[in-house]
């Protein structure tokens, strides 16, 4: 029978599922599976499975209580295996690989960081830092342009923009740095310039924590810093 698969965790956690419910309508019991001195938490798979908000959320609540107790590699969602034979089968085939896994990750959780700047700021400080934008854009405001002139603007501001969020999401990324033990860098989706997870330490959380606060008031109302946080270490398993 097919089953969702939740997480893996040592064979030593306490796994401490009560009062939990798995994916599903109505919610299927969670139970776990162990082998090679790993375990993994699983649930009957449910038909139909789509990402609903009350399963999303039923998964996320899983991979958080394990949290508390110890180390966990939490899967995505919609992780699915054939049955149990071929969770424990997984499991033993890895084991040194989710052994070391778990080990990096003990004591940890993870930290999303996403950025934007507002378009009109950020075109007001090209506009006055790059001589050759700020002629074209006067040329076209007074109708002495032409339409060459408005394609070069835009060409120009677009490259002098990527310049600018390049250089400052170098440098806000190095800004944690003495506070994350790992990062990966996603591709920004929509206004954002910059897309980072990091991986922390129990003891740096508080001074991630007030760097993005120091940050965020270095840099005004004009550029937004969003930091979410401690979340399951998704981006580092």
């Amino acid at each position: 029978m097919p089953v969702y698969v939740y997480s893996i965790a040592s064979k030593d956690h306490p796994m401490r599922l009560d009062g939990l419910s798995g994916v599903g309508d109505p919610p299927a019991a969670l139970r776990t599976v162990s082998v090679a001195g790993l375990c993994a938490v699983i649930s009957d798979m449910p038909e139909n499975l789509r990402a609903r908000r009350r399963d999303v959320l039923a998964h996320q609540e899983v991979q958080e209580r394990l949290m508390t107790d110890g180390a966990v590699l939490p899967l995505r969602f919609g992780m699915t295996a054939e049955d149990e034979e071929a969770v424990q089968t997984a499991l033993e085939a890895r084991a040194a690989e989710y052994e070391e896994r778990l080990r990096v990750l003990e004591g940890t959780a993870e930290y999303n960081l996403k950025c934007s700047w507002d378009e009109e700021a950020l075109l007001r400080r090209i506009l006055l830092e790059c001589a050759e934008a700020r002629e074209l854009n006067t040329a076209i405001r007074e109708g002495s342009g032409t339409p060459q002139m408005s394609i070069a603007l835009g060409e120009l501001v677009a490259q002098e923009a990527g310049v600018r969020q390049e250089a400052l999401a170098k440098g806000i990324v190095e800004a944690f740095h003495p506070y994350v033990c790992d990062e990966i860098i996603s591709a920004p989706s929509g206004q954002d310039f910059l897309n980072v997870s990091f991986l922390v330490r129990a003891d740096k959380e508080e001074g991630l924590l007030a760097t993005g606060i120091s940050l965020a008031n270095q840099l005004g109302e004009d550029c937004e810093i969003r930091l979410r946080g401690p979340l399951p270490p998704y981006s580092f398993v």
